[in-house]
């Protein structure tokens, strides 16, 4: 893609032919890469989610294409987390809405690829954490490590060892860290 000449809005990305490869920060398109190992660990992640989600109807669980604009004092930022949760009953009627989200979602998920960068890792989760997130879990898959996020600035860091607990975000969800990897 291009360097725009002009700032972009979130909705002039949903128009980019490939614009679903891209997070917008303040106007400007970058791209999410994200590399197979990572990509695997999202989808099994939120595979389990989802199975633990949709017999309970506790909440919608979202993959790395799905657009958040959720902070209000930057209208050009537009966050696509590797996977995320929205509770039932944040949406209108309890319907997914069409395009992207203009709510924070309960819990954003950050899997690390080979050419993600910390500092822009850690300005993607105060950016979660200061729009409302609930609950951020940034995995290592080099490392086989998680970091739980809260918005009491406390962090917690597992390893394969450890269990993964949706806390009181998505009580009773838990997944062994290890499963991730496997």
């Amino acid at each position: 893609m291009h360097e725009p000449t002009e700032l972009l809005d979130p909705d002039d990305l949903l128009r980019l032919p490939d614009g679903e490869s891209y997070e917008l920060v303040d106007g400007r398109a970058v791209e999410k890469p994200m590399g197979p190992e990572s990509d695997r660990v999202a989808v099994r992640l939120g595979g389990k989610l989802d199975a633990f989600c949709a017999p309970r109807a506790v909440g919608f669980v979202f993959g790395s294409q799905t657009g958040y604009r959720c902070f209000p004092e930057r209208p050009r930022l537009l966050r696509k987390p590797d996977a995320s949760v929205v509770l039932r009953g944040r949406f209108p009627k309890d319907e997914v809405p069409r395009g992207d989200i203009a709510i924070p979602p309960d819990l954003a998920i950050e899997v690390i690829s080979p050419n993600d960068f910390y500092e822009e890792i850690e300005e993607k989760v105060a950016e979660y954490l200061g729009a409302g997130v609930r609950l951020v879990w940034v995995i290592t898959p080099s490392a086989k490590t998680v970091l739980v996020r809260r918005p009491n600035k406390t962090c917690t860091a597992l390893d394969v060892s450890d269990t993964l607990s949706g806390e009181d975000v998505l009580p009773g969800f838990t997944c062994p860290v290890a499963e991730l990897f496997a």
